[in-house]
C-alpha cells in the first residue's frame, strides 16, 4: 500500500469494498455474524511511507464459498485514501492438518494395544484346549441322557429336544443343556426340572408343540423358548439362538398365548373385520354393534380421546399400549385387529382381540 495506513483501515476495505458483491450469503459482515467466519487477524508494518502486513481469516465454510470469498478480498484496490494490492498467499485447510495428527496418534495407540493384548503361545494353547474341553458331550442319570458339561452344577437349564441341540448350543458356548431324546419325557428330566430353573428350548415345528405339551404336563418348566417357526434348535445360527433365548417367555404367558386361539363375537364384528382388512382404516360401533364412526387408522388414538359411547373398535392395524390405555379410559370393552403388538401390559378392562382370533 502507498501510503501510512492503519488497522481500522483495513477492516474498513475488507467489508466495505466486498459488501453486495454476491448477497448475503457470501457477506462478510453477515458471515461473521453467523460464526461461519472467524476473528480476522491483521498485522502491518510501515516503512518508507508505505504499508505491507498479513490479513488471516478464519472460515468453516466450503470450499467453493472460501474461494470466492478469497477472489473478492484480491479485487481490493485501495484501503482508506492509498492505493493497495491484495494478493492471496495460502488457502490451508487445518482439518487436514488435525487429521494426519490424529492418524499417527492412532497408529501408535494401535500398535501398543495389540503388543499389549497379544496372547503368549501358551495363553492360545489354553484358550483351544478349553474349546475342545466345552465341546464334548456327557452323559446324564440313569437313562444317559445327553447333556452339556455344566448340566450338573448349574443353576438354571436348558431343556432340549435331542443331541444334536445340545451339540449346536455347545459350540455357542451354552453348557448348562439337556435332551429329552424321546417324545415320552424321563425321569431324570422331571425331577431335574423340580431342582432347577427350566427353560425349554424347543424347535419351531409340532413336534416342538407335542413335546412341549407332554412337558407342561410332568415337569415344572418355568419358561418357554422357541425356535423360529420351521426351523430346529441344532440348525440355528449364533445370532438366532441368542434372539430365540431372550425372548423366551414365561411358560404361564405361554398357555395364555395359546388358548387364545378362536373368539366367539358378533357376526358384525366379523363381517366389519372382513371389510377393514388391507384399508388401514377403522371401524367404532356401539353396545348394539351400529357402525357410529370411520377414520384411517392413523387418526385413530387422537379422536378415540374425544367420543363417547364406543364399545368396539375394529382396525386394520396393530393394538399397541397407548390404544389400549385410551380404551380403558374410555370403556371401550374390545380392540378388534390384524395383530397385537409384543410390548403389551395385559389390560383388565380391555379385550384384544386379532381378525384371525374372531369367530362367528
Amino acid at each position: 500500500m502507498e501510503g501510512v495506513v492503519e488497522k481500522p483501515d483495513v477492516i474498513g476495505a475488507l467489508f466495505g469494498q466486498t459488501e453486495g458483491l454476491f448477497g448475503p450469503e457470501l457477506d462478510l459482515r453477515e458471515l461473521q455474524k453467523s460464526g461461519r467466519i472467524g476473528r480476522i487477524e491483521i498485522s502491518l508494518e510501515s516503512k518508507q511511507d508505505k504499508t505491507t502486513g498479513k490479513i488471516d481469516i478464519p472460515t468453516s465454510l466450503d470450499r467453493v464459498s472460501t474461494a470466492i470469498i478469497a477472489a473478492s478480498i484480491e479485487s481490493i484496490n485501495r484501503v482508506g485514501p492509498c492505493k493497495a494490492a491484495v494478493i492471496l498467499n495460502k488457502i490451508e485447510d487445518i482439518r487436514d492438518a488435525r487429521r494426519r495428527i490424529i492418524i499417527d496418534r492412532a497408529k501408535v495407540v494401535l500398535r501398543k494395544w495389540t503388543v499389549e493384548t497379544m496372547p503368549g503361545t501358551n495363553e492360545i494353547f489354553r484358550e483351544v484346549s478349553e474349546m475342545l474341553r466345552l465341546a464334548r458331550v456327557e452323559k446324564f442319570g440313569p437313562e444317559g441322557l445327553t447333556a452339556g458339561p455344566e448340566i450338573s452344577t448349574a443353576k438354571k437349564i436348558l431343556v432340549v429336544e435331542g443331541r444334536a441341540d445340545v451339540i449346536n448350543l455347545l459350540r455357542a458356548g451354552i453348557q448348562n443343556t439337556i435332551a429329552v431324546e424321546g417324545a415320552k419325557i424321563p425321569q431324570s428330566i422331571i425331577k431335574i426340572c423340580r431342582e432347577r430353573e427350566a427353560t425349554a428350548f424347543l424347535d419351531g415345528d409340532r413336534g416342538g408343540d407335542l413335546i412341549l405339551k407332554e412337558l407342561q404336563q410332568v415337569t415344572t418348566i418355568k419358561y418357554v423358548a422357541r425356535a423360529p417357526r420351521g426351523k430346529e434348535v441344532e440348525d440355528l445360527t449364533f445370532k438366532e439362538i441368542e434372539k430365540a433365548l431372550k425372548d423366551r417367555v414365561p411358560l404361564e404367558k405361554f398357555k395364555v398365548k395359546k388358548e387364545r386361539r378362536k373368539k366367539l363375537v358378533p357376526k358384525q364384528i366379523v363381517e366389519t373385520a372382513k371389510e377393514l382388512s388391507g384399508t388401514l382404516e377403522a371401524v367404532l360401533l356401539n353396545k348394539e354393534m351400529k357402525h357410529v364412526g370411520r377414520m384411517p387408522v392413523r387418526e385413530l388414538a387422537e379422536k378415540l380421546q374425544k367420543m363417547k359411547d364406543i364399545d368396539t373398535v375394529v382396525f386394520d392395524g396393530v393394538i399397541t399400549q397407548r390404544l389400549v390405555d385410551i380404551a380403558a379410559k374410555r370403556n371401550i370393552n374390545y380392540l378388534v385387529a390384524a395383530r397385537v403388538s409384543t410390548a403389551m401390559k395385559q389390560p383388565l378392562k380391555v379385550k384384544l382381540i386379532t381378525f384371525e382370533e374372531i369367530q362367528a
